[in-house]
């Protein structure tokens, strides 16, 4: 059984002091779907013609076995350095990774990967602050909104942000007569209010920057004119709330119990001057006002006013299907969840193997420190 001391001594001849990345070390997620039966030499065998195909296959390694989810699953360390500090070609790692692990999943006659169940196996979170980090959780956020959920305009697309305790801010001006156009993103406490340092689209990723997101507002229109089933599935379940309550209050909770949020925006007075209906089940966005009159911002304020709101909700009988969308049989995600890198990623696992990686992780980095201060 290969200890944390003699894997450490492999790993070091590689962390010499004259490499030059700032992230030498590899970290790799294998998620089997719980229904797939693999013993642990089909996990080592996978993990390793991953690795081989990769390019990583004369690398050291150290895969470890989790069990902190309702599956089974491995975390591959390796290292991205040869023996001479040189970096291996990591060009392309995403793309071929993607090919690799379908070419795997057919071999193995696993289940394979599924884009929806993939996300659901990965919930986007809201960005905290206080767990340090900001620009990356910005970042990652960002990117995976940009590319799940559909919106067409600027307000919709704040509005998702804010979901996420993230606010977004247009920038122009001219630099050296030549103007220019852009996105700055901050992180936000649950109030709204910014926290910490703002990030240029441009430090982020080109998918997140203004021509990219111009481009995302005419696919998502393009999108709901070819289908108009998805707009008509959130105006039917937002009427159909609406109707059972006069309190704005209720109408959120019952709206989120369907898998829909609303953001609403509100005048210094109070008054709802703006409502966006985030419907999770199709990952759309929309302006009340898209939806029909009956779902704008002044037609829901007359709403929540008074004196309607202390009087019963119309009696309504909701159609047992309300809220269903129809897709095909699901899959669960396949066996690769994702693929990272850096010195900071190794994640969640056992209380034993947890406490492993840690003192592995804590090990490789004060070794590295430690040969740096001695160049």
């Amino acid at each position: 059984k290969t200890s944390i001391a003699n894997a450490l001594r492999d790993f070091q001849r590689y962390l010499s002091p004259h490499i030059r990345t700032e992230k030498p070390v590899v970290h790799i997620s294998l998620n089997p779907h719980p229904d797939d039966v693999l013993t642990d030499m089909d996990m080592e065998n996978i993990a390793r013609e991953y690795l081989e195909r990769m390019g990583y296959g004369n690398q050291p390694y150290m895969v470890y076995k989790h069990e902190d989810i309702d599956r089974h699953h491995m975390h591959i360390v390796t290292i991205r350095v040869d023996e001479n500090g040189k970096c291996l070609d990591s060009r392309y790692n995403y793309h071929r990774s993607k090919a690799i692990t379908r070419d795997l999943e057919e071999k193995y006659n696993l289940h394979k990967a599924d884009r929806k169940q993939r996300q659901a196996d990965n919930p986007l979170r809201k960005v905290d602050a206080s767990q340090g980090n900001v620009k990356k959780q910005v970042a990652n956020t960002v990117k995976s909104l940009c590319t799940t959920y559909r919106f067409q305009s600027l307000g919709e697309y704040r509005a998702l942000l804010s979901l996420y305790n993230i606010s977004l801010e247009e920038v122009r001006g001219e630099v050296g007569g030549r103007e220019y156009h852009g996105f700055v993103y901050s992180a936000t406490d649950r109030q709204g209010n910014k926290v910490g340092n703002p990030f240029k689209a441009s430090k982020i990723d080109k998918s997140v920057g203004v021509e990219a997101i111009e481009k995302r507002f005419a696919y998502s229109a393009k999108k709901f004119k070819e289908d108009k089933k998805l707009s008509e599935m959130t105006k039917h379940s937002v009427e159909a709330v609406l109707k059972q309550t006069y309190h704005k209050d209720k109408f959120v909770e019952l709206l989120k119990a369907k898998g829909i949020d609303v953001v609403f925006r509100h005048t210094a007075d109070g008054r709802i001057y703006g409502a966006t209906f985030i419907d999770h089940r199709t990952q759309s966005v929309f302006n009340g006002s898209r939806l029909g009159t009956n779902l704008s911002a002044n037609a829901l304020q007359e709403h929540f006013t008074l004196p309607y709101e202390n009087e019963q909700p119309i009696p309504l009988t909701i159609p047992k299907e309300d809220g269903a969308i129809s897709e095909q049989e699901r899959h669960d995600s396949g066996l690769f969840d994702e693929y990272g890198s850096g010195l900071g990623l190794m994640a969640g696992g056992g209380p034993s193997n947890e406490a492993q990686e840690a003192a592995f992780d804590r090990e490789l980095r004060r070794k590295k420190k430690r040969k740096g201060r001695s160049l």
